[in-house]
């Protein structure tokens, strides 16, 4: 589906990701998303891991965070983040847009500020569909888009309808 950019411009990305997440820490928005101690994550098109990390440290050692993308480096990122941080509870997935999880086995998924750049929008929120579990969240926010117009994406495939809107991010519950 998509193609990643080089390693080179990926790495110049997270630099801009730190300085970002500097002057606004990702704590800020997950805090607005109920991660709580066991729970199963998935941070869809998790870049260098700025909530991934957060995200493990939150779900403790009886969870689990997937970190998927499709760029090896931001994986190898991620995997670096986690080990100088002792977690071992994050696993990565290279991928642009198929997980490999099992049905019905996540209860949070976290997309951000990437849903604007995928080649085909409607295969990822099919595969999110398939991988949440029934009264599972997915938790949005694509800067690149005002928020009328994600409600609207998202709710007219009819996989999800919109549970909450915060200052930062938008929740979906999972539809049928």
């Amino acid at each position: 589906m998509d193609r990643p950019m080089s390693g080179l411009e990926f790495r110049f990305m997270a630099l801009g990701y730190k300085l970002r997440d500097y002057f606004k820490p990702r704590e800020d928005v997950l805090r607005e998303v109920d991660i709580v101690p066991g729970s199963k994550i998935l941070d869809f098109g998790c870049g260098p891991g700025s909530y991934t990390v957060i995200a493990a440290e939150r779900t403790g050692t009886t969870g689990k965070v997937y970190a998927l993308d499709i760029h090896p480096v931001a994986l190898q990122m991620v995997r670096s983040s986690a080990s100088k941080r002792g977690l071992k509870n994050i696993e990565t997935i290279q991928s642009d847009c198929a997980t490999g999880l099992q049905n019905s086995s996540i209860d949070l998924v976290l997309m951000y500020d990437i849903f604007h750049g995928l080649s085909e929008p409607n295969a990822v929120l099919e595969e999110i569909h398939r991988v949440l579990k029934p009264g599972g969240t997915l938790s949005f926010s694509d800067h690149h888009m005002k928020k009328d117009e994600i409600i609207a994406r998202i709710t007219k495939t009819g996989l999800f309808r919109m549970s909450e809107r915060g200052k930062n991010t938008i929740s979906f519950s999972k539809a049928g």
